[in-house]
């Protein structure tokens, strides 16, 4: 360990010290039961909600990850391309109100003041190694190389069927925090046009992508979002031979995600906005898309065989012997691999492990009708979340475990406004969702907490010492 580690870690120790005690589990384990809360995903998101929990005094916990190895949990030593965070630098993340544990005092720590104000956004790798640092002081043990195949609602919250090198296994939880990224909620989109390709010449930007294949070959992005370029970019430093990104919107956007992160009054208040401005403001975003910043233009902007395409669309994609034929009407061109940047369909149908119970979620076209023109079957398919994140039931009464399922991934969008699972979610809606929890298994044990606050309470001091301070005939009493 590093002495500026090491002053990051003491700090660290000091800030928890100073904010007491880690409480004790309050929340009874019904029998049978074997945990009270069930994180899925060990990434950024899920070592936030094990340290909120943990601070709000609600034991039982476990986290899962799919992921085996803990250097690759979570999305940045994987899927995420970017040089640097899309978000402000400055943003409050899984810190949760301690800036001891903060990015900033982190990274101080290791480089001093002057080069943290010397960045102006963060790098990604330094970002994974702020984590990775953040899981330890936090003492952030998930249990990785476990993944969610089924939740099966019980008498008593839930079964998970669950699968690991072991073999498949089966534990019981009372509460559920889907944590688990673009992918939870619901499956990367690829036009239809090329779903047919074979793996060898189709990927996704979800994929873990072998870009060492990628050298001296030609290369088509689909898409002109953030994640194209970031692709693009790394296929070019991989020494692809040339890198096309194909974009059906005349001009690419310059709006941000969502103005809802501009000033606290949006901020903190977006969940509580009526339905129709939620949606206005989630159309906005879906039809403008989302914005590559600077650097990751320039990053393929640096590269002569690099090649941008506006307002073309993709109408078929023809796989021969040694070369893919894409066709644009207009315009054709060959590659040898292709690949979607075309984002992720958010619908709980699409995921296996929501089964059982995936037509009984409340949707957004189950209760929001737009005006003419602002139709959008995208939007329509996102779960309508209510306080806490939390499933709702499309019949009331029909599936009352829903409520009981937290969703902290991004099919949250329509309904919370914002990437949920980024870090501009944590600072507002971790604390919330462990708030709706802490409630709700407070009042299913109502009656154990009753009769805890009828019990005997041992006296803070002994009797004798009120015996000082008697007057007269009660200090006679007293003594009889």
């Amino acid at each position: 360990m590093t002495e500026t580690t090491s002053a990051a870690d003491a700090a660290a120790r000091e800030a928890l010290r100073l904010i007491g005690p880690t409480p004790e589990n309050w929340a009874p384990l019904p029998a049978g039961v074997d945990h009270n809360v069930a994180v899925v995903g060990g990434g950024q998101t899920g070592a936030a909600f094990a340290f909120a929990l943990k601070r709000a005094g609600v034991g039982a916990v476990t986290v899962i990850e799919a992921e085996a190895d803990p250097a690759r949990a979570g999305i940045w030593r994987r899927s995420a391309r970017m040089g640097k965070l899309r978000t402000p630098k400055n943003l409050v993340g899984p810190e949760l109100g301690l800036p001891q544990l903060s990015f900033q005092a982190w990274y101080e720590a290791r480089h001093g003041r002057e080069a943290y104000a010397a960045i102006d956004r963060i790098a990604r790798t330094d970002w994974s190694d702020y984590l990775a640092w953040y899981a330890r002081v936090t003492e952030f043990a998930p249990r990785y190389g476990v993944r969610l195949v089924r939740i099966e609602p019980a008498e008593t919250g839930f079964r998970l069927h669950l699968q690991s090198a072991a073999g498949p296994t089966v534990e019981t939880a009372r509460k559920v925090i889907l944590a688990n990224g673009f992918l939870g909620a619901g499956a990367p989109f690829t036009p239809e046009v090329l779903r047919g390709l074979s793996a060898e010449r189709l990927a996704h930007t979800s994929e873990d992508i072998d870009f060492e294949r990628l050298k001296g070959r030609r290369v088509a992005v689909i898409g002109g979002a953030a994640a194209a370029f970031d692709v693009a970019g790394t296929a070019l430093e991989a020494g692809a031979a040339e890198a096309r990104l194909f974009v059906r919107r005349p001009a690419l956007a310059n709006l941000p995600v969502s103005r809802a992160r501009a000033y606290p009054g949006a901020y903190d208040n977006y969940p509580a906005l009526p339905d129709a401005l939620k949606w206005r403001s989630a159309l906005r975003f879906r039809r403008s898309g989302s914005t590559a910043t600077v650097d990751a233009v320039e990053r393929v902007a640096a590269f002569s065989n690099a090649r941008l395409h506006l307002g073309v669309t993709l109408l078929s994609a023809t796989e021969g012997a040694d070369v893919l034929t894409l066709d644009f009407g207009m315009e054709r061109h060959v590659a040898d691999v292709v690949i979607s940047a075309a984002g992720y369909a958010a619908d709980p149908a699409l995921r296996p492990e929501l089964a059982d119970f995936a037509g009984d979620i409340l949707r957004w076209r189950d209760v929001y009708a737009p005006p003419a023109g602002d139709e959008d079957e995208s939007l329509g398919a996102h779960p309508y979340l209510g306080a806490g994140h939390v499933y709702q039931e499309r019949q009331p009464g029909a599936a009352p475990f829903l409520k009981d399922i937290h969703v902290f991934n991004p099919s949250a969008f329509v309904s919370f406004g914002l990437p949920v699972g980024d870090v501009p979610s944590l600072k507002r809606d971790v604390p919330a969702v462990v708030a709706q929890i802490s409630r709700d298994l407070f009042f299913a044990d109502l009656a154990h907490h009753a009769e805890r606050f009828a019990g005997d309470v041992p006296a803070d001091f002994p009797h004798e010492l009120y015996a000082s301070l008697l007057h007269g005939d009660a200090k006679a009493l007293a003594a009889e």
